[in-house]
């Protein structure tokens, strides 16, 4: 991570990457927001002659990680001036890319998107928006669809990460977000992480999360599938079989109410459903969810208790516990262990999803979702309508629903959509069942890619248009604790690349809808003056570390944790459920269980990592991780080629022999386009959220030819 190199204080420590580029002295530092996970990590962008020449970090910057910082956010930059870059605008002809000017590369959009509107109407056209542009730009492609086009059909990558998050809190609580703050860990008593490789994917939390269990004050519980780095710091550790979340969870909930431990009064007076929770947990019995999960019913009772009788617990889960069928089941049972004990609306307690990506959250917030617009205003209520309406200048906006990501893959396959717009996405890489994901992008008329690089998606693309990545614009990135901070300009774009935000207005303004600002600040003020949780923030007022929402006046200071006096429905609900299991189990053919997830070093579909010097020394390629049980029942050896194949699709990586994960049970990471594991992940779909089955499918593993 490179901290020593940070703390060393007689500079016998430097960085390999910075050598010989520039004394200290001769570099401007310019303090931003970390373009990787969701924690927002304040960094310095250190420049010398134009040129981002090493990151560091302080203590005296405001911000969650206190100086600290990740090895991707400390050496994951060089990315940026990349000679891969997009540098103009790309068309293609007969089937090859070649260069153009940006008037005659919009004027083509904006004809394409015209003539398609007008023939098969606006929801033939869908728009992907992007947890890795800013707050600004997510915004301004939700008003694009919506006040331009005239479509619903605007989503982005939280479909595939915390759609079900977002869902099943807001049907808890009221509100679809981390309940509690970062800072609040260090007095908490008990936390419980699951569907969380903390340290790996969350770094600077997962110090967090070490720093308070060494504290001595705090008892850590991790329930996951794999033996990950956690596990050595926890008081205990439950190995659950994936998919078997929902099972758990009742258990422990039974053992709960059994023994009389919940907060009863806290029930009674801030919670409705509760009886039905308590009929259906009721046959949840320890031996039952022993043959559901594989925890033992000992374990399963200890944790329940060791939770339930923490004065305040917090539970912590990413996509885990996301990604599945039942994966708004999911996160509705583990809001259902916190209110039941009491765990809500109190401090360094609460509900915590991690947000994978660096704006997932704020991308949410800005109403890049078919169902709301910014800050969760239903596009299904005739009120937030005339409202939107009244505020973009149009007549009228769409009262039908818009379509998600996978749904449009689906509907491009069918025919049904004919263009799309992607900002910032690459679902050749993130998409399961990459083979249909390809089959509905060719099958288009007309695609448009907006990107830094040219991506696995990108190339399919009939015009690519390059953009400023996040050391070269202004605007907001809104973290996993809703706290919404300011990414600033160290750096000019390369070639003629322009922010996301400006050609956005520029293809308005081209299709007859005057999109007009002076700057990313303008932006930010008409998204506080449309959306009540952002209403009171201003640009000055995020200079020193930024605020959480909901921030509804100036004068409000921001909200550390939620739902302190009552919850944002009124009162909690308990939603009684029953777990199903997953979509596609093991079985002769297929006798394997593969999950997929991420590496430290590397970051989602490796757009930006996979060009980082330092990162791909670490880790070069893709492996599959198997049990040392398998492997010799297979007489596979460490590093040895293996075939893995589902239903869907073929790959081939080497295998990485260890006790990661138990017999059974495969691992593969998604970052690598050579060997693409959503070849092989299923596209069953979670039927609320829509979010789909990424943790869960069924493989056979053998040695490679």
């Amino acid at each position: 991570c490179g901290q020593c190199v940070q703390a060393c204080p007689v500079g016998a420590l430097t960085e390999k990457m910075a050598k010989g580029r520039g004394r200290t002295w001769e570099m401007k530092k310019v303090t931003t927001t970390c373009t990787y996970c969701g924690v927002g990590c304040q960094l310095e962008l250190n420049v010398k002659d134009g040129k981002v020449v090493k990151v560091t970090s302080t203590h005296e910057i405001p911000g969650p990680n206190n100086g600290s910082l990740c090895v991707k956010g400390r050496f994951g930059y060089d990315f940026i001036d990349h000679s891969d870059r997009l540098r103009v605008p790309l068309i293609k002809e007969d089937g090859a890319f070649r260069e153009a000017s940006w008037d005659e590369a919009l004027d083509l959009v904006a004809r394409r998107f015209g003539e398609i509107k007008a023939q098969s109407g606006p929801d033939s056209l869908a728009f992907f928006a992007s947890a890795r542009c800013t707050n600004e730009e997510n915004y301004l492609m939700n008003k694009f669809a919506r006040a331009v086009i005239g479509t619903n059909n605007v989503d982005h990558c939280a479909r595939l990460c915390h759609a079900s998050t977002v869902a099943g809190l807001a049907a808890s609580f009221g509100s679809g977000a981390m309940t509690n703050s970062i800072d609040e860990l260090e007095n908490t008593d008990v936390i419980l992480v699951t569907g969380s490789n903390t340290t790996e994917m969350h770094p600077v939390f997962g110090s967090a999360i070490k720093r308070a269990v060494k504290s001595g004050r705090t008892k850590l519980i991790v329930v996951d599938g794999r033996k990950i780095d956690l596990v050595d710091h926890a008081e205990m550790w439950l190995r659950h079989k994936p998919g078997s979340d929902v099972a758990w969870l009742n258990g422990m909930m039974h053992v709960i109410i059994e023994e009389n431990l919940y907060a009863g009064e806290y029930v009674a007076e801030r919670t409705e459903g509760f009886e039905d929770l308590k009929r259906v947990v009721a046959s949840y019995t320890p031996e039952k969810v022993e043959k559901i999960s594989g925890i033992p019913k000992d374990d399963l009772i200890a944790a329940a208790r060791l939770y339930a009788k923490a004065p305040a617990a917090s539970i912590i889960y990413a996509m885990g516990v996301t990604q599945h069928i039942n994966g708004t089941d999911g996160v509705k049972s583990v809001a259902n262990l916190a209110m039941l004990c009491g765990n809500i609306g109190i401090e360094s307690g609460g509900v915590n999803p991690l947000r994978g990506q660096n704006n997932v959250q704020g991308a949410c917030d800005m109403g890049a979702l078919p169902i709301v617009y910014s800050g969760y205003q239903a596009v299904a209520s005739a009120e937030m309508r005339q409202k939107m309406a009244a505020a973009w200048a149009v007549p009228a906006l769409p009262d039908k629903t818009g379509l998600t990501i996978v749904e449009t893959i689906n509907a491009a396959a069918e025919g049904k959509i004919r263009s799309l717009f992607i900002m910032g996405e690459n679902p050749m890489m993130s998409d399961p069942d990459q083979h249909h994901v390809e089959e509905g992008l060719k099958k288009l008329e007309f695609l448009v890619v907006q990107d830094i690089f040219l991506t696995e998606t990108a190339g399919l693309a009939d015009v690519v248009l390059p953009a400023a990545c996040f050391a070269e614009k202004e605007g907001t990135f809104t973290s996993t604790e809703r706290r919404v901070q300011l990414l600033r300009k160290a750096v000019e774009a390369p070639g003629e690349a322009r922010s996301d935000w400006e050609i956005l207005c520029d293809l308005a303004t081209r299709m007859g809808y005057p999109m007009k600002y002076a700057c990313a600040e303008a932006i930010f003020a008409e998204v506080a003056a449309v959306t009540p949780s952002y209403a009171g923030m201003d640009y000055s007022r995020l200079v020193n570390g930024g605020l959480q929402w909901p921030c509804p006046s100036k004068d409000h200071p921001g909200t550390k944790f939620l739902h302190k006096d009552k919850f944002v429905r009124g009162k909690g609900l308990f939603a009684a459920i029953e777990w199903i299991p997953p979509a596609e189990l093991p079985d002769g053919d297929y006798p394997f269980l593969l999950t997929t997830g991420r590496v430290l070093y590397h970051y989602h579909t490796g757009t930006m990592t996979r060009r980082s010097v330092g990162l791909n020394e670490r880790y070069p390629e893709c492996l599959v991780e198997i049990s040392r049980e398998d492997a010799e029942k297979l007489k596979i050896k460490n590093g040895e080629m293996v075939r893995v194949t589902s239903r869907r699709g073929t790959m081939e990586a080497k295998a990485t022999v260890g006790d990661m994960t138990e017999a059974g049970v495969i691992f593969i990471p998604f970052h690598f386009s050579e060997a693409a594991v959503n070849k092989l992940t299923i596209a069953a779909l979670d039927p609320v959220a829509k979010i789909p089955d990424l943790k869960v499918c069924a493989v056979k593993v053998e040695k490679a030819a």
